[in-house]
């Protein structure tokens, strides 16, 4: 803010002063795309929309990308009239840019130079377009005049034409102050919701909003992925599918941790970033369940009960779970806060900068620590607790199964031998 406060007012010069970013480039935090056939009134909608959202709290460079080239004379023929006396617009057109900008009609040789010979109006003839009415189009030995069939305005080209999608285009574009993307962009939307667009033109949002909506359906379509492939390796390992559904309510349990971190780091839900460490963590904190639920599987086919297994199976595994958890938190902290530890500068003697805070690149890869950490503490803290009582709940449901089975296979040979024995009877 303070940079472009002081190179504002600079005359013929249009500066715009941005934050850079890593990655790839998403476009602006609010772009608005108008699309159309006419450029005029696309021109006429932007600028109603601008002195709509102008005025949005923390909205910056707000411009769209239309712009007027220089003046011109546009030429309109009637094609019919023209028809009738037997002319086309290519005939017309060639007639007229001679006219205006001349046509090699020879070439002319004094000694070894050679010199064009261009056929053209005169200047006096070509400063004033009124006179180009005047001017008459031969064809098979007639001449017709220009005005007959023909209307000239004076008019300001265009000096792009932008298309999306086949569509003629107008796009505005702002950028967010603080930081504040999300909170503009959804203003914006919510003052253009109500603006009554002409039939045949629409509005959509591109820029940062379309770009996050491709990274968040694809990050969606990932984590879905990522757990079914889970909860198939945890079926054949266990050969239940009642112990994958407990194992798996802990990657549920860190989504809390997940958004309970952002929350008291102050930090947005970066859909790339955080989600990428979203994903992550759902490989990481079913590996605590498993150590668990493991463990108390073998206690009761030692011939432990139920709730004895749980118990035995909660005290034995609580340092190995915590420790894992501890370890993987401890290695991502460098990563979230930023420190960077120069060795270059160790091993050349300049120690004053061995250790910083804050390094630029903590922007980027914070939010994918934050969701790790905090995701894997709550957890941890939680897969010591919730997961040993579902299991006390669900397995008696899958034994309660099994048992069921076991009787019915077992009662099946004496009905039978009942059978039997009544036929020979």
């Amino acid at each position: 803010d303070q940079v472009a406060q002081k190179v504002k007012g600079i005359p013929g010069a249009s500066i715009d002063v941005i934050q850079p970013e890593d990655g790839p480039p998403t476009g602006k935090p609010v772009e608005v795309q108008i699309k159309g056939d006419d450029f005029n009134e696309l021109a006429k909608i932007s600028a109603q929309m601008i002195r709509e959202i102008q005025d949005v709290p923390n909205i910056t460079q707000l411009k769209d990308d239309y712009e007027k080239g220089k003046p011109e004379l546009q030429i309109r023929i009637d094609r019919e009239k023209a028809a009738l006396a037997g002319l086309n617009t290519a005939k017309i057109a060639s007639t007229i840019r001679t006219a205006v900008n001349g046509t090699e009609a020879s070439d002319y040789r004094i000694g070894t130079d050679e010199y064009d010979i261009t056929v053209r109006f005169g200047e006096n003839f070509r400063n004033n377009y009124n006179d180009l009415l005047n001017l008459t189009i031969f064809e098979e030995g007639v001449h017709y005049p220009l005005a007959n069939f023909a209307t000239i305005e004076l008019a300001s080209g265009l000096s792009s034409i932008n298309h999306v999608g086949g569509d003629r285009v107008v796009t505005i574009t702002a950028e967010a102050l603080g930081g504040k993307d999300q909170e503009v962009l959804q203003e914006v939307k919510e003052r253009l919701s109500k603006f009554e667009m002409p039939e045949g033109y629409t509005v959509t949002f591109a820029g940062q909003n379309e770009e996050q909506m491709k990274d968040m359906i694809f990050l969606v379509k990932a984590l879905g992925v990522a757990l079914l492939l889970i909860f198939l390796l945890l079926v054949a390992e266990f050969n239940s599918i009642t112990l994958p559904f407990v194992i798996m309510m802990s990657v549920v349990l860190s989504l809390f941790g997940v958004f309970a971190g952002l929350l008291i780091t102050g930090r947005p839900f970066g859909i790339i970033m955080t989600g990428i460490g979203v994903i992550s963590l759902a490989g990481v904190v079913v590996n605590n369940a498993i150590v668990l639920i493991d463990y108390v599987q073998k206690l009761r086919e030692r011939g432990f009960s139920k709730l004895e297994a749980i118990i035995e199976g909660g005290k034995t595994r609580l340092r190995p779970v915590i420790l894992t958890a501890i370890t993987t938190i401890l290695g991502l902290v460098p990563l979230t806060m930023g420190i960077n530890i120069d060795f270059i500068g160790l091993m050349t003697g300049n120690i004053d900068k061995f250790i910083q805070f804050g390094a630029e690149s903590s922007q980027w890869w914070s939010g994918m620590g934050i969701a790790v950490i905090f995701g894997l503490m709550f957890a941890t803290a939680l897969t010591l607790v919730i997961v040993p009582v579902l299991y006390f709940i669900f397995s008696d449901m899958l034994v309660s199964a099994e048992e069921d089975e076991t009787e019915t296979s077992a009662v099946a040979p004496d009905e039978k031998n009942l059978n039997l024995g009544g036929a020979t009877s």
